[in-house]
């Protein structure tokens, strides 16, 4: 298995909880939730009993339903079906793909408080009204979202750990990299734009170096995605669609937020609401709403009605966006590694950010004031970020972040915004494809550097 952060989590979990919750591993479709947790089971427990409901038989179904007041019995014939011995304290019992048998989920409270074993679930469109209806949700369950690979996790991927290192090492000291190895960290976060970081996109490239190879990986994801919303979305299928379909095109645009009259002349927002949650809730994007008035508590001024949705996974969006032919050929990819062809990067340059941010932590946060009659008042910040500022004893301040594709741009915005703003600012961030400078409280980082904000 490729190495995983969240691998870290679950040892932090097992050494913490020590059998008093369960834990749900939730993400989206083919994010490798899976084969984490059967890794994990594999290395840190004397037996592992993996029960995956997307294929159980009746027979287990059926020890649920039956024996959920005879866990002498339930545990047995369990151990008897799967042929995985069970040892109190020392055993994990993986409940893969909970969502299809969300009784299984309920069983969670009942399971925990026995103490016999300890207990991992995984879930895609765990929160959708069919997996949750007639079920009380465990207090005992904790959850985790795992994500695609950050670049980081990347570059381990593609043995580059040593330069993972230093650039983290750089970001924490402020300090630039040389130049070849900004040059080379440049490069292969390029190569991570156009892959993205779904697992098997990225164990199919650091085995093959093939853009052609991994495209085909993607649309199959890209094809599963558009199978669970026709299956899962319900009366919101329609709706769904329509935004999925239009990501990449409202991406292209200057402003990058979703433009809901581009749908039709008579749609509303609030009757797509439920259509941005389904997505968002399915971990196949990521919502970016405007706050009106920054400051620590970015949600309390949130504003609902102005929306940017990227995807969750960039190199998902990249072929989303290519998809015009049955394939998207390896020269396609390459030129656009090389910058021979002109392309509107700057989608695939925010969503990046977007992506790096979220995996981060961070909720997603943008700044946008207009003045039709007074256009020098314009202010756009593309992303909103809480953190403590060293010339305020690390106190909580508003960071603004803005994204650049280029070397060439203008910093107006941030001007402005700090300008308006003034003591609720704290750092201020360029996030662009030049070296890491510092200038008074405006750090530029490297595109590669996002990750580490």
């Amino acid at each position: 298995m490729l190495k995983r952060k969240a691998y870290q989590k679950l040892l932090d979990w097992k050494q913490k909880s020590n059998g008093s919750t369960a834990l749900l591993i939730e993400g989206a479709r083919r994010v490798g939730k899976s084969t984490l947790v059967q890794e994990f089971g594999a290395n840190e427990y004397d037996t592992c009993l993996v029960i995956d409901f997307t294929f159980a038989p009746d027979d287990v179904i059926g020890y649920f339903n039956d024996l959920r007041h005879d866990l002498d019995s339930f545990f047995l014939y369990l151990s008897a079906f799967y042929q995985v011995p069970l040892h109190e304290r020392k055993s994990l019992i993986i409940f893969d793909e909970v969502q299809a048998f969300p009784k299984a989920r309920e069983s969670i409270k009942q399971l925990v408080a026995d103490g016999r074993y300890d207990y991992l679930e995984t879930g895609s469109l765990i929160s959708i009204r069919k997996n949750v209806k007639d079920i009380l949700i465990p207090s005992e369950e904790r959850s985790m979202r795992l994500d695609s690979f950050d670049f980081e996790e990347f570059l381990w991927a593609l043995e580059e750990a040593p330069l993972a290192e230093a650039i983290a090492d750089a970001f924490a000291r402020l300090n630039p990299l040389p130049a070849s190895l900004h040059r080379k960290a440049m490069r292969l976060f390029r190569e991570y734009m156009l892959v993205g970081g779904m697992p098997q996109a990225v164990q199919e490239y650091a085995r093959t170096r093939s853009f052609e190879a991994v495209d085909e990986i993607k649309r199959d994801i890209l094809k599963l995605y558009r199978n669970d919303i026709a299956k899962y979305a319900g009366t919101a299928t329609r709706r769904v669609t329509a935004i999925f379909d239009t990501i990449a095109g409202q991406l292209s645009k200057h402003e990058k937020r979703f433009n809901i009259a581009s749908l039709g002349k008579s749609v509303r927002l609030r009757e797509y609401e439920d259509a941005f949650f389904w997505l968002s809730d399915a971990f196949i994007t990521n919502d970016c709403f405007n706050s009106t008035d920054p400051n620590v508590s970015l949600k309390i001024s949130e504003d609902r009605s102005t929306i940017k949705c990227y995807m969750a996974d960039t190199g998902l969006l990249v072929t989303h966006a290519l998809a015009t032919s049955e394939t998207t050929p390896e020269s396609i990819y390459r030129d656009i590694l090389l910058e021979k062809i002109g392309i509107n990067e700057g989608m695939f340059t925010e969503n990046i950010v977007a992506q790096q941010l979220h995996t981060q932590g961070h909720e997603l946060f943008f700044y946008s004031r207009s003045n039709r009659e007074k256009s020098s008042e314009n202010i756009e910040i593309d992303f909103l970020i809480v953190a403590g500022y060293a010339n305020a004893a690390m106190r909580a301040r508003v960071s603004p972040v803005e994204v650049k594709s280029s070397k060439r741009y203008s910093t107006a915005s941030l001007d402005k915004f700090k300008a308006r703003f003034g003591t609720h600012i704290g750092t201020q961030y360029v996030i662009c494809p030049k070296e890491l400078t510092v200038d008074g409280d405006r750090v530029t980082l490297p595109l590669y550097m996002a990750g580490c904000l």
